[in-house]
């Protein structure tokens, strides 16, 4: 029995060495997006935001306020236009303009208005400019008011006590540096990766409908269960193996975090792949063609990665839509991933994850079957 598995995985094994096209795509596709990725993120933060000050104040006060944006960790000054107008020609990716009577309201102790123009064009440019000029104002309003409260005849120990009365510390845990690298390197690199697999597993039914060897496993007796099952194996194995590499340079050469440790990372990396596996197969199995299976993983893998949450939350998705991105594994697994890599949440959170991937897995295997009994070799494969 166990000759007859061992035949058919070792034909697997040739079918897709054979195959340079998908050898090419199932080996290197993967690692190629990791190493771009890895140059995109290499820098890890932004910094050198191109920034734009109007000064209509030319005041002392206006002038400490340029110095606390010019000494801005991820700001670079580089024009001082003197109006508006000219402002929109320079347009970069943050601006700051100081009104006029800015020194005098502030030493008249007023409330003083200073505008703040961001460029949303680029939603991760523009969070970075606002934070860091909220930095800088923040310091400055404290400073302000430490003054206001002198001014008015309070000791300067009460006035600083008064404004450190709620002190609020921003302090983030899990990924403090806010390392764009730590969030996303791995994350695209496991979605290529997923796209090369599903890809690979539309082929499992629909490629042996289409080739001569079926009649011979037909005439041999081979049971169609023994010939999926271990074809599958082989495909589920060579997934693994070339995950392996990405998660090697990930973490070991490029240091990503790994909370969690590598038993549940390969645990749930595995759940997974079966589970795409079968979602593949299944496809494969209700597919006419080879072309058209390919279409269909397509259409599942290539925006599987943006609803599955992780760059853009599911809370913040329609309500009826959020059931619908949970039927997808790759929902699942990203969102472990973000879990297992930054956190170490334990074995009783990861089991529901391992359990719905699972229960994905019976699933479409199962539906895979049934359509596989009526699966009819093409009149012109049968020679009659």
């Amino acid at each position: 029995m166990f000759s007859q598995y061992w035949a058919i995985m070792r034909r697997e094994i040739r079918y897709m060495w054979r195959d340079k096209s998908m050898r090419t795509i199932l080996l290197f596709v993967p690692l190629l997006g990791l190493f771009l990725f890895a140059g995109v993120y290499g820098s890890q933060q932004l910094d050198h935001i191109t920034t734009a000050i109007v000064d209509l104040d030319k005041s002392s006060a206006s002038r400490q306020l340029i110095d606390g944006l010019e000494n801005a960790q991820h700001l670079q000054v580089v024009a001082y236009p003197d109006t508006y107008d000219r402002l929109e020609e320079l347009i970069e990716k943050g601006r700051v303009v100081i009104p006029e009577h800015y020194g005098r309201d502030m030493a008249l102790h007023y409330q003083a208005r200073v505008a703040v123009f961001i460029d949303g064009t680029n939603m991760a440019y523009a969070t970075n400019a606002a934070g860091a000029v909220l930095a800088v104002t923040r310091t400055l309003g404290a400073e302000a008011g430490v003054k206001t409260l002198i001014a008015r005849g309070i000791t300067p120990g009460q006035a600083q006590e008064a404004y450190r009365s709620i002190e609020f510390r921003e302090e983030a845990w899990f990924n403090p540096t806010l390392n764009y690298a730590y969030f996303l390197l791995l994350a695209f690199a496991l979605n290529m990766w997923q796209q090369c697999c599903t890809l690979a597993s539309c082929m499992n039914i629909i490629g042996e409908n289409g080739l001569r060897s079926w009649l011979q496993i037909k005439a041999s007796g081979i049971s169609t269960f023994k010939l999926f099952f271990a074809k599958s194996l082989v495909q589920i194995g060579v997934f693994m193996l070339i995950v392996l590499p990405v998660y090697l340079i990930a973490f070991a050469v490029l240091k990503l975090p790994l909370a969690s440790g590598w038993p549940a990372l390969l645990l749930l990396t595995l759940v997974f792949t079966l589970s795409l596996h079968s979602l593949g197969t299944l496809m494969s199995s209700i597919s006419r063609n080879a072309v058209n299976a390919s279409r269909y993983g397509m259409i599942v893998a290539l925006p599987s990665f943006v609803i599955s949450g992780y760059t853009w939350p599911l809370e913040a998705m329609p309500q009826w839509f959020q059931p619908l991105a949970w039927l997808l594994p790759q929902t699942w697994f990203f969102q472990g991933i973000n879990y297992l890599t930054f956190k170490n949440p334990g074995w009783e959170f990861t089991g529901h994850y391992l359990l719905a991937l699972g229960l994905m897995t019976v699933i479409c295997y199962s539906a895979a079957a049934l359509f596989t009994r009526g699966v009819k070799v093409p009149r012109r494969l049968r020679g009659d």
